[in-house]
């Protein structure tokens, strides 16, 4: 498994650095970065995932996600290169949980998803052209284990939602400082019509507590080319599969051990999300359902798979 891990790491490092080539030096970066916050266009999304949406009070394997981006435009003239140039911040937080969160740690059969949490904050850059081809990527640092704070999380919402409360959370994976480097990459958008369009993209992970690689196509349909005074909608259909070197949320931090409980993942994860979006002045609604597929290898499909909502507000300039 860990040879596995090493090649996937290789791969991806060497695919981000052919593609990263051309890009800005950091202190060029971090120049355009200071340029671009004078500028103050900034662009703040927060994004909310979780299956209580769905209204299924569920709470089992990847139960919540919530992540907050802060995105600076630099304005095309103050870009050396032409490109759409911006840059940002995020923190966010994910949560993973066994499939029954009433069950005491003694009671969670060893195939069943470990507990566990992942607190990140990181720094991103992106380009993008007039054709839709776009690059993003960056660097997330955070921490895996209790210092993630799940547990204390979890519980504070499930005594707002009046939820049954967790109580595995003594067995969490071990404590470990991670870093996560990913890119994402689209190459070109297929406009199919006025009205629909579809994207082709890839993104891949490489760190202690990710490392994959994820292709994926998106479906776009409605008011594609919106007039920024006027309200528009969209829908739109994503459809992904990844392949997984390393997941700690199942098998603890890479440099962990004496994890309480760990699984192996499944190599090859698919997953759906159908949803709309809603666009009126400075503010872009988006709401969405996620079918998304196992992960665990022990686990039957039918037991693995996993259903959740998505939300998103996104504020522009």
């Amino acid at each position: 498994m860990r040879s596995f891990h090493a090649t996937c790491c290789a791969t991806l490092l060497a695919a981000f650095g052919s593609a990263g080539a051309g890009a800005a030096t950091p202190a060029d970066d971090v120049a355009d970065f200071q340029r671009a916050r004078a500028q103050d266009q900034a662009t703040t999304t927060v994004d909310i995932d979780n299956d209580t949406l769905l209204f299924n009070h569920h709470d089992g394997f990847y139960t919540s996600g919530l992540r907050l981006t802060r995105e600076f435009a630099l304005d095309r003239a103050a870009s050396d290169s032409g490109q759409a140039v911006s840059y940002g911040w995020r923190i966010g937080q994910e949560l993973y949980t066994a499939s029954d969160i009433k069950l005491q740690p003694d009671r969670i059969v060893a195939r069943d998803h470990p507990y566990a949490g992942w607190l990140y904050a990181g720094v991103f850059r992106q380009t993008s052209e007039a054709d839709g081809s776009s690059l993003r990527y960056g660097i997330d640092v955070g921490c895996l284990g209790s210092c993630a704070l799940g547990r204390e999380t979890q519980k504070t919402l499930h005594r707002f939602t009046h939820q049954p409360p967790p109580r595995g959370w003594s067995s969490e994976v071990r404590r470990e400082v991670g870093v996560v480097l990913y890119a994402d990459a689209v190459p070109f958008c297929l406009h199919l019509g006025r009205s629909v369009d579809l994207t082709p993209g890839l993104q891949g992970r490489v760190g202690n507590i990710y490392t994959d690689l994820a292709g994926r196509l998106v479906l776009r349909f409605g008011m594609l080319q919106p007039d920024p005074s006027a309200a528009a909608w969209q829908g739109y259909t994503r459809v992904q599969a990844r392949a997984v070197a390393y997941n700690a949320s199942l098998q603890g931090g890479y440099f962990s051990t004496d994890n309480p409980r760990v699984v192996d993942p499944k190599r090859l994860v698919g997953e759906v999300e159908i949803g709309v979006r809603y666009m009126t002045g400075r503010y872009t609604w988006s709401a969405a359902i996620v079918r998304a597929g196992n992960e665990i290898a022990p686990l039957s499909n039918a037991i693995g798979t996993r259903n959740f909502g998505r939300l998103q507000l996104a504020i522009a300039p």
